[in-house]
C-alpha cells in the first residue's frame, strides 16, 4: 500500500508556514482533505463531526495571534495529531474506551499547551489502545493494511507514516512509541522520563509513562523536542558546522535480551551494525542483562500495580465497559501486593544504576538494538511485542528509532538508539548520521 505512504518533513513544512510561503488556511484545508481521503483506509484519527470547521477557526486564531512572519514561533501552523489520552480544549478525550467521555475529561495537557504556544494547530485526536494499555484500536498499518501499526500510540505513528500530519504526540509505558514507529517506518523519539510533563494525560503507570513524538525524520523530532522538553540544551547536529566530529561509541547488549528478537530481525540488525562500522563507528558487543527475565518480571509488577491504581475509581463503576485485555491487566495489578511493588521499585533503581555503570565502564555512548522483535504482526488482534523497548523505558532512558530496512512483505524495521538518562540532547545530536546510515540500508532493502 505504498500509495498511502507520504514523507511530510516537519522542518520544511514549519519553515514555509512561518514565512507565509504556505497559506495557513489553505494548509489546514489540505490536511483535512488528506485525512478525509486516506483515513477511511487506516483509521489513524478519532472521528470528528466538523474537523475542517474547528481547524479553520483554530488557524484563524493562530494567524491573528502572530500576523508578522518574523514573530511566528517554531511550529506556527503545523498540524499535529494528539494521542487520545491527552486532554485538548475543544476536543473530547475518549482514551479508546467506551467509558463516557465526560467521566474522563480534564484540564488541557501541558504538552498541548506547549504545542499551541509554539503555534501548532491540533489536527485531531489519534487512536490509542484502550487507556494506552493493550487492547488495540482499529488503526491499520499504512504499509500493509492487514498488519498492525503497533501500539498503544498506533494512530499517531500511522498518521505520520501516511503523511496526514508532519508531527504527532504519543506516550510510552513499555514500548508504545518506539515499536509503532518501527512498524510504520517513521522516526519515534521517547525522551528521558519526565522531560515532557504528563499533566493532563490519562495515566497508565505514572512511574513509567513518558510522552514523546513521531515525525518523518530526525530533524522533525528534534524541532519538536526543543519546544516540548523541559530545559532543552541546543546542540548542533553531528556533521554540521560547529559540531563535534567525534562519532559515538555504540554498544550492542548481547545475551537473553537480544535473543528475544526474531532470527530475521537479528540478521538485519547485524547488517545494520556492519554498515555503521563501515561508516566509521565503533560498535562493541557487550554482554548485558543476563537476568533479563527478572527485569521483565519487575517491570511488569510496577506497570500492572500502577495501572490498577490509576483505574481504582473508574473500574468499579464502568468495568463492564472495559475490553477484555484491559480488564485482565487491571485484575493482574490488583493482585500485586504493596511489598512486591516496593521491591520492584528498588529493583528499578538498581537496574538504572547498572545501565549507567556499564556504559561508563565500557566507554559506550549509545546502546543500539532492534526497535522491535521483527516486523509488524499480521492482523489487528495484537499490537505486537514490546520487549525490545522494555528495559530502557523501565530505566527511564531516552530512546530513538529510525527506519532501517524492510522484510517481506515489504514491512519496515527500525534501529533503536538509547542514551543515558538526561542525555537526550546528545542522542539527537548524534542521530542524523545514524539515520543516514540506516536509511541507506532502508533504501537497499526496497531496491532504490
Amino acid at each position: 500500500m505504498e500509495e498511502l505512504i507520504r514523507h511530510r518533513p516537519l522542518a520544511a513544512e514549519a519553515a514555509s508556514l512561518r514565512t507565509g510561503e504556505r497559506d495557513l488556511l489553505a494548509h489546514v484545508e489540505y490536511t483535512c482533505d488528506l485525512i478525509d481521503a486516506v483515513d477511511d483506509h487506516i483509521s489513524a484519527f478519532v472521528s470528528e463531526p466538523d474537523r475542517l470547521g474547528r481547524l479553520r477557526a483554530e488557524a484563524e486564531a493562530t494567524r491573528t495571534r502572530w500576523p508578522l512572519p518574523a514573530e511566528r514561533p517554531a511550529l506556527y501552523g503545523v498540524p499535529v495529531g494528539v494521542k487520545d489520552i491527552m486532554h485538548a480544549d475543544g476536543l473530547a478525550t475518549g482514551a479508546g474506551s467506551a467509558v463516557p467521555a465526560a467521566e474522563l475529561s480534564g484540564q488541557q495537557a501541558v504538552v498541548v499547551d506547549r504545542l499551541r504556544a509554539a503555534g501548532a494547530v491540533v489536527a485531531g485526536k489519534t487512536v490509542t489502545a484502550e487507556f494506552a494499555i493493550t487492547a488495540p484500536g482499529p488503526t491499520r498499518n499504512p504499509h500493509h493494511l492487514d498488519h498492525s501499526p503497533g501500539g498503544s500510540s498506533s494512530g499517531s505513528a500511522a498518521a505520520v507514516a501516511a503523511g496526514l500530519v508532519p508531527l504527532a504526540i504519543g506516550t510510552q509505558t513499555v514500548g508504545s512509541m518506539i515499536r509503532p514507529a518501527a512498524y510504520c517506518g517513521v522516526v519515534g523519539y521517547k525522551p528521558s522520563y519526565g522531560r515532557i510533563p504528563v499533566d493532563g494525560v490519562i495515566a497508565n503507570a505514572p512511574s513509567l509513562d513518558t510522552l514523546g513524538v513521531f515525525a518523518a525524520d530526525v530533524a522533525g523530532v528534534t524541532r519538536a523536542a526543543q519546544v516540548l522538553c523541559d530545559d532543552w540544551r541546543t546542540k548542533v547536529a553531528y556533521g554540521t558546522a560547529g559540531a563535534s566530529e567525534a562519532l559515538p561509541v555504540l554498544g550492542v547488549p548481547t545475551g537473553p535480551y537480544l535473543a528475544r528478537a526474531d532470527a530475521a530481525a537479528i540478521d538485519a540488525f547485524e547488517e545494520q551494525q556492519q554498515r555503521l562500522r563501515e561508516a566509521g563507528f565503533t560498535v562493541l558487543s557487550v554482554p548485558f542483562m543476563p537476568d533479563f527475565d527478572e527485569i521483565y518480571a519487575q517491570q511488569f509488577t510496577v506497570n500492572r500495580y500502577e495501572a490498577a491504581r490509576t483505574h481504582a475509581e473508574w473500574f468499579p463503576r464502568f468495568g463492564d465497559l472495559y475490553r477484555e485485555q484491559t480488564v485482565a491487566a487491571i485484575r493482574q495489578g490488583q493482585d500485586v501486593t504493596a511489598d512486591d511493588y516496593a521491591r520492584a521499585l528498588d529493583h528499578r533503581r538498581e537496574f538504572r544504576d547498572r545501565v549507567h555503570t556499564t556504559l561508563t565502564a565500557d566507554g559506550i555512548d549509545l546502546w543500539i538494538t532492534p526497535a522491535a522483535t521483527g516486523i509488524a504482526p499480521k492482523g489487528l488482534a495484537t499490537t505486537g511485542n514490546s520487549v525490545m523497548c522494555l528495559p530502557w523505558t523501565y530505566a527511564g532512558l531516552p530512546a530513538l528509532t529510525v527506519p532501517a530496512g524492510r522484510l517481506a512483505p515489504g514491512l519496515p524495521l527500525g534501529l533503536q538508539c538509547v542514551a543515558r538518562a538526561g542525555a537526550d540532547e546528545e542522542l539527537l545530536h548524534w542521530a542524523p548520521v545514524i539515520e543516514t546510515v540506516a536509511a541507506a540500508g532502508f533504501r537497499a532493502a526496497i531496491g532504490t
